[in-house]
This record gives structure tokens, sequence and C-alpha cells, in this order.
């Protein structure tokens, strides 16, 4: 825990300025709480008995006094309520700057595992509920321990034994609240494991409505989301019951404090041991010592709240990312396309048998190479691996006589371009989404991008031309041409290396047909790699790699492979390579 919140308060460490002009303002408020009352003790204990002019010049600048007072106070209570908050969500937008940034390093088999509305959930409530307790935390800490504190002595000070009376009900208080402290914990908890259930399945159900509603699904979906609000109410009714017995146990103690004060005041009062004036002073008090109770109240609720989700936080940030740069990883800028695998074997992390077993093949630069094979033998695996989206379990990958272990990720990356089966194009322009592909590049590349993917005709048939909005993932945008854009997306990046993943396989003939002209021109002069599912993708291939679970089983042309009655044959003879 030490070290958890050692890493919590680093992130006071650029707004320390800020950060002390608020303490500054909150202890001054609560100073000003605990000298009002010292005040009107003194008028009713000794101005009362001054000479009456002496009497009413004494209350007039008193008065005035206690005015300045509360303004003062008005202003502490503003500046620590705006500028707190502020310091509050600074800190809220580090964290989320610093778990997105994480989210975007790590790698393919972290999304594989993880739900995007759980994600989504450790990046939005549960950060506002830990700038809510950067922010209230220390304050609310810092103000209760002066007024209590500061009670306790000036209650000292009036009287003796009322004071210990007063003070007799703490230990009980703590016991009580550290108690059910511990079982509010646990319940908050729960809370945010139900809540973030609830978003990935919102998330899922609407990102999949053309589904639902083509299914007229809407029912399932309710029924589904039932299970999860009702789990998401179940986990709530256990925490709110804790938090029931613990504010309504602190509760009765404080105004049990109040009622036991005024009735031992009072007897003390007929024994002559109290004077009015003081058992008044000691009410006042009371008051002023039970709020800081229940500010430390709300203090324990935003810190199960707040450290449950900063947890919550840190166990995303502290998942290393399974690919990164090596130490002395080396620069490659412009690949010639040159590739090798040299005995590659992979299987995913929760898979005992390997997708891919003692792949051997040689690529050269330029070459134009399909694979096909049954669904499932690894032929999308095998393409993720040169761009490094998973990691090889044996052997080795070269590009131009390289390791690509060895390459920077971002050098890596960049020289390799993919155009796959489900395009996905962000919410925005066509101009936005093409140049994604180099998000530095001028409007008059776009623009010959989208001519080269045979786009441009399409794309100025829309009133608004390039500045077309596309909606949510392309949703405006048919098939052919939300993959067109994904196309001129990758000319634009301008790659030695492309990978084909079954980028035609979901068009219609006629869409098919404009998009494999497309590829045709991309593919010119590059390193490509086509994932088949329709004949007429690979046809023109140099070479076709058949893949099986044995590996690559027959490599050679179309009419080559046809001509020696094997796998390839067969899958040819039923219609599909695949």
């Amino acid at each position: 825990m030490k070290e958890k919140l050692k890493k919590l308060f680093a992130y006071y460490q650029p707004y320390r300025p800020l950060f002390y002009s608020d303490m500054f303002f909150a202890i001054l408020g609560a100073a000003v709480t605990l000298i009002i009352p010292l005040i009107i003790r003194y008028i009713t204990n000794e101005v009362v008995y001054f000479e009456p002019a002496e009497a009413r010049y004494t209350v007039f600048v008193f008065g005035a006094s206690l005015i300045g007072l509360v303004l003062l106070e008005i202003f502490c209570n503003f500046y620590i309520a705006y500028y707190g908050h502020m310091m509050g969500a600074k800190m809220e937008s580090d964290m989320r700057r610093d778990i997105f940034g994480h989210y975007q390093k790590l790698t393919f088999a972290f999304y594989d595992n993880q739900k995007v509305g759980h994600l989504l959930s450790r990046i939005t409530s549960d950060l506002f509920d830990i700038s809510e307790l950067l922010h209230h935390g220390p304050e609310d800490l810092v103000i209760s321990i002066i007024k209590i504190t500061g009670s306790f002595i000036i209650l000292l000070m009036v009287n003796v034994k009322l004071a210990l009376v007063a003070f007799a009900f703490i230990p009980v208080m703590a016991v009580y609240a550290f108690y059910y402290n511990g079982k509010m914990k646990k319940a908050f908890k729960r809370n945010r494991e139900k809540i973030a259930d609830i978003n990935s399945q919102i998330e899922d159900s609407l990102s999949g409505i053309r589904v639902v509603k083509s299914f007229a699904n809407e029912k399932e979906e309710m029924k589904k989301f039932k299970v999860g609000n009702d789990n998401f109410v179940a986990a709530k009714r256990v925490s709110y019951k804790y938090m029931g017995i613990y504010h309504s146990g602190l509760g009765a103690m404080s105004t049990l404090i109040t009622v036991v004060v005024l009735l031992v005041g009072v007897m003390m009062m007929l024994n002559g041991t109290v004077t009015l004036t003081d058992l008044i002073t000691f009410i006042l008090y009371i008051t002023n010592f039970t709020d800081p109770v229940k500010k430390l109240v709300t203090l324990t609720e935003q810190f199960q709240n707040g450290y449950s989700g900063f947890e919550r936080f840190l166990e995303i940030l502290s998942i290393a990312p399974d690919i990164a740069d090596k130490e002395n990883a080396l620069s490659l800028e412009q690949a010639k396309g040159e590739i090798e695998f040299q005995n590659v074997s992979f299987q995913y992390e929760d898979h005992a048998e390997k997708v891919l077993n003692h792949i051997n093949l040689k690529v050269d630069a330029g070459d134009y190479m399909a694979l096909v094979g049954p669904s499932g033998v690894g032929k999308t695996t095998l393409c993720s691996l040169i761009p490094r989206f998973y990691e090889v379990t044996e052997g080795r990958i070269i590009i131009d006589g390289i390791d690509i272990r060895d390459i920077k990720l971002n050098d890596l990356r960049n020289n390799v371009g993919i155009v796959q089966q489900d395009v996905y194009l962000f919410a925005g322009t066509i101009m936005d989404n093409i140049r994604y592909g180099r998000p530095d590049a001028s409007d008059e590349d776009v623009i010959r991008a989208a001519k080269n993917a045979n786009a441009h005709e399409f794309i100025m048939s829309f009133p608004e031309g390039y500045y077309t909005d596309i909606g949510q993932r392309g949703v405006k945008l048919s098939g052919g041409q939300k993959q067109r854009l994904s196309i001129a997306r990758v000319f634009l990046k301008n790659p030695p290396i492309l990978i084909f993943d079954e980028a035609t396989s979901a068009l219609d003939n006629e869409s098919e047909k404009v998009v494999q002209l497309s590829l045709e021109n991309l593919a010119k002069n590059r390193t490509t790699f086509v994932i088949a599912h329709r004949l007429t993708t690979i046809r023109n291939a140099r070479k076709i790699l058949v893949l099986t679970e044995d590996g690559i089983v027959e490599q050679g042309s179309h009419e080559e492979l046809l001509m020696k009655k094997g796998v390839y044959e067969s899958l040819y003879h039923m219609g599909s390579p695949v």
C-alpha cells in the first residue's frame, strides 16, 4: 500500500503551488470557524457587562469583525471549491493521458482477452473518483484535524470535565468506522466490476445495433442488459447497506454527543460549576466538532471509491507490453521488402497447440505472394507476425537481413501496410480518414492517394466531397467505398510491404472488380502478401502458398499447383481456396 500511495501522491508534483494554496485556504477557513464561537463567547460573557456606550461600540467592532470573518470564510470556501476542483481535474487529465498512452502500447494479445467496456470504465468513472479523492482528501483531512484538535483544546480551556465527556465517544466512533470501512471497501470494489460489465454489454450492443435490429432481437438485448443491471443493483444493495449502517451509526453518535453534553452541562450548571455562556459556547463547539466527523465519513467513502479506482488504474499500468523495442533497436527508414521466415512457430498464450509449426519461407522484394488454405490454419496469424502484432514463439523473421525484433517497432510498422476485410474507419470526414495513413500529408497528397485507389470519383459525388462526414465506423458508405478509402489510406502511407487480408471477400462482384483494380495498383513494386478468399485475387500471383495444419504443403503458380493435383486442386474444384 505504501508504494501505491507514493505513486498516487506523485500526481500532485506538477501542481504543488496550487496544492499548497488550496491547503492554506482550507486551514484558514477552518481557523475562522474556530474563532467565531470564541468571539461570541467573549461578547456574551464579558461585553454584556460593559458600560452601555462602551458595550455598543465593542459589539459594533466585533460585529464588523464577525462579518469580515464570514466574508473571509466565503472566499476560502470558494477558493478550495473552484481551484481545488481544477487541480483535481488536471490530475485526472494527467492520469487519463497516462492510461490512454499505456493502452496504445499494449499489444493484440492483451486486447484479445479484454472487454472494451471494462477498459472504458477505468478511463472514465474510475478516474473521476480518483480525482475527487485527490482534491477533497487532503483538504478534508486537514480541516477535520484542525477543527477536532482546535475544538478539543478550546473545550478543555472552557471546561475539562465536559470536554472529556464529549471526547469519550471518539474511540468508539474510531472502532466503528474502522470495522465498516473494511466492509465498504470490498463492496465498492464489486460495484466497479459490475458497472464495467454493464459498460461492456452496452458497448457491445450499440456497436452491433444493425445486427440486433436485423434479427429483431431488441428483447434479447434487454434481457442481457437486465441481467447485468440486476447484478449491479445487487452489488449496490450490499454497499448501501454497509453505508447506511456506517452513516446512521456515526450520525447517531454525533447527535448523542450533543445530547449527553447538554444534559451533563445542565446538571453542572445547576451545581454552579458551569455558567450558561460556557454551556452555549460548548454547544457551539460541539456542532463545530461533529461537522468534521461527518466530513471524515464522506472522506472515507471517497477514499474507498478513489483508492479502489486507483488500484484498478495501477493494474493496467503494471501490465508491461509483451512486445517492445530492444534497448539498442535499429532504425529502418525504407525497407526493400525482402522477407524470410526461418523455422517460425507460433502459439497463443492460452492455447497449448501451435497455430504455425516450423514455417520456412523466403520472399524476394517486390514478390506478390498469395496464401490459401482451410480456415484456421494460421494465414492471418502468419501475416500478423511480420509487423510484430504477435511475437514468434520459435524461430525468427528477417526483413532485409535484419531480425524484426532488432528493428524499432514504429519503423517496422511504418514499412508495412495492411488492408483488411473488416475495414475500420473513424468518425469524422473522408479527408481525416485517408490522412490517417500519414497525418502530415497535404490535401493534394490525400487526393492523389484517393485517385490511385479509384475513390476520387465517388468521393466527389458527395455534396461536401472530401469533407463529407461518414458517421461512426463509416456507416454512411457502402462496403466497396469503405474498402477503397482503406486502400487510399495505405497508398498515402506508401509502405514497401503490403498485406491484403481477404480484402475483397465481403464485397459484391461489381465492387470487387473496382477494389481489385485498386489493390493491383497499390501492389505494384511492393512485396505483397494476399490472404485469398476468391480465386480472382490470386490467379496473377507469382507464387501461391498452400497452408494446412502441417504448415506450407504446396507452393507454385496457379497453373503449377493445378497440375500437381494436390490440396490446391481439390480446393479449386470446391469453388474456393479457403
